[in-house]
């Protein structure tokens, strides 16, 4: 095993330098939480504009591809040459992408500038953990990092109804929105990042298991996009993107054995709480985006409520995430141990899911609002948490590499969870909605029998646009079936629950800050 220069000390930073580091690190990640949920919105409009239907869902799997793949080499190159250059290129390569992605004149331009945002972002979120563990100690790190929950719920928050209102007037203010934002956060960190201590290390990046790494992540994302809509899920070509992904990772993991620095260290999932970590926060990634993508489609499809204003009814979900998130943070670095607050937090995502599992469209306002505000909290409680778990279990040297593969397989997690979810909406849906049109198709009215092939399923303004008998038809199909997708949600919320449990009750390292100012 190659000997590395250890790591000095950790430089102490005043309140205030932290302070001013920390804002420069949330608009960072605020950049990343953001163009998550801004686009969305308005990716209709934006595509009606350029034209291209077709490409449709590249403009999302093109973001999706590169954010996820890139997310575990930040954190190794950020381990060789330091955090500040790694993390200013991550900052200029987003707003590269976001300028060119706002000057864009028809989809292939989108996509590929979508493209190089998501190279950018994939270092955005992971770096921002990972230069806070620099300068804070473990014991004192809780404090700070659930800062970065609340900028994931303002995020979720604001993108909805900035993405609507953009998209009424000029969507390409969607991406040029994030110049500003990117501008002050390459200024802050520029400056303050300079404080952060790096001593030099080998730098041999492992690029056989990077160009592996990314192949098969490509692989198996793109299954997980086409299959059961461009593709069957049993076709040839599902099939091959499968059994290619699963090649090039049994190729990969051959390679990080041998590797002098490997992207991905296997010696780290030799430790429990680690393994345990990532597992949970793969679980994790699943439950909080099903719950981000199917809540508003619950709102918009069974309830009928326009978009704009099924981004004011998840406030109650973002208040959880944000207060829980924050109070947490504080909790954590008061008691110095981290394990409970996970699994209170993938208990109450589990009791909230299975509270969203029961809402149909005769539900009141408030069986939803509690319903998200439990999911909500539960986030709130996990989503930091588990990071400093992975944190606290990796030794100095490897915090980037241990951070990124967190945020890499919770990443990873979401992906496939939006898909597998997806496949299970879709083939509920499609069962009672034929169930539903075979007992009523005689009692509907001829205009209405006219458009029973042609259902606008994926059009929630369409569909509140139906006859009143058809309307209803549909939005109770969609209920039934979200319920089941609210149910499975639910079930890997409980497996999340289980591996928390599994995880060590360890005391966090550092000094008990109760005596700080």
């Amino acid at each position: 095993m190659t000997a590395v220069a250890p790591h000095p000390p950790r430089t102490a930073l005043s309140h205030r330098q932290i302070l001013l580091l920390m804002t420069g690190l949330m608009l960072g990640m605020l950049l990343a939480a953001l163009d998550q949920t801004i686009v969305g919105t308005a990716l209709p409009t934006i595509v009606g504009q350029l034209g291209g239907m077709a490409h449709y869902s590249w403009v999302v799997t093109a973001y999706l591809l590169a954010s996820t793949a890139s997310t575990p080499l930040y954190g190794k190159v950020s381990d060789l040459y330091g955090r500040r250059p790694v993390f200013l290129f991550a900052i200029g390569t987003f707003l590269v992408g976001s300028l060119l992605a706002g000057a864009a004149q028809d989809m292939t331009q989108l996509i590929v500038t979508r493209g190089v945002q998501g190279l950018g972002a994939g270092g955005l979120m992971t770096l921002a953990f990972t230069v806070v563990s620099d300068v804070v100690p473990p014991r004192d790190r809780g404090r700070y990092q659930g800062f970065f929950g609340a900028v994931f719920g303002l995020s979720s928050i604001a993108g909805p109804l900035l993405g609507g209102w953009f998209a009424a007037h000029d969507w390409r203010w969607i991406f040029y929105v994030n110049l500003p934002l990117g501008v002050a956060a390459m200024v802050v960190c520029h400056r303050v990042l300079r404080l952060v201590p790096f001593t030099p290390r080998p730098r041999r990046v492992d690029w056989a298991g990077a160009a592996l790494l990314v192949g098969g992540v490509s692989c198996l994302l793109l299954a997980s996009s086409w299959g059961g809509d461009a593709y069957a899920w049993g076709s040839p070509p599902i099939l091959g993107l499968l059994l290619a992904g699963l090649a090039l990772g049994a190729l990969f993991l051959r390679q990080e054995r041998r590797a002098a620095e490997p992207i991905l260290p296997p010696a780290l999932f030799r430790r429990r709480t680690f393994a345990l970590g990532v597992a949970a926060g793969c679980a994790f990634g699943v439950v909080m985006l099903g719950a981000v993508v199917y809540l508003p489609l619950y709102l918009q499809v069974v309830q009928g409520v326009p978009p704009a204003r099924s981004g004011l009814l998840m406030l109650p979900m973002m208040a959880g995430v944000i207060v829980a998130s924050v109070l947490s943070g504080r909790w954590i670095s008061r008691v110095g141990r981290y394990k409970w607050f996970p699994v209170a937090g993938s208990a109450a995502m589990a009791a909230g899911l299975a509270l969203c599992a029961r809402l149909d469209g005769a539900s009141p306002p408030a069986a939803a609002g509690t319903a998200m505000t439990v999911v909500g909290v539960g986030t709130g409680l996990c989503m930091q948490a588990l990071i400093l778990a992975v944190q606290n279990a990796v030794p100095r040297a490897d915090l980037g590499a241990g951070t990124s593969a967190a945020t890499f397989f919770r990443t990873l997690g979401g992906a496939f969870g939006v898909a597998v979810l997806g496949a299970v909406l879709a083939g509920r849906l499609g069962a009672e909605l034929a169930a539903r049109l075979a007992a009523s198709a005689a009692a509907l009215p001829g205009d209405a029998r006219a458009g029973l092939r042609e259902l606008p399923v994926g059009d929630p303004a369409a569909i509140r646009a139906l006859p009143d008998p058809l309307r209803e038809l549909v939005r109770s199909a969609f209920a039934e079936s979200l319920q089941t997708v609210f149910a499975v949600a639910a079930a890997v919320a409980a497996v999340a629950l289980v591996l928390t449990l599994l995880m060590p009750d360890e005391e966090l390292r550092g000094p008990d800050p109760a005596a700080s100012p």
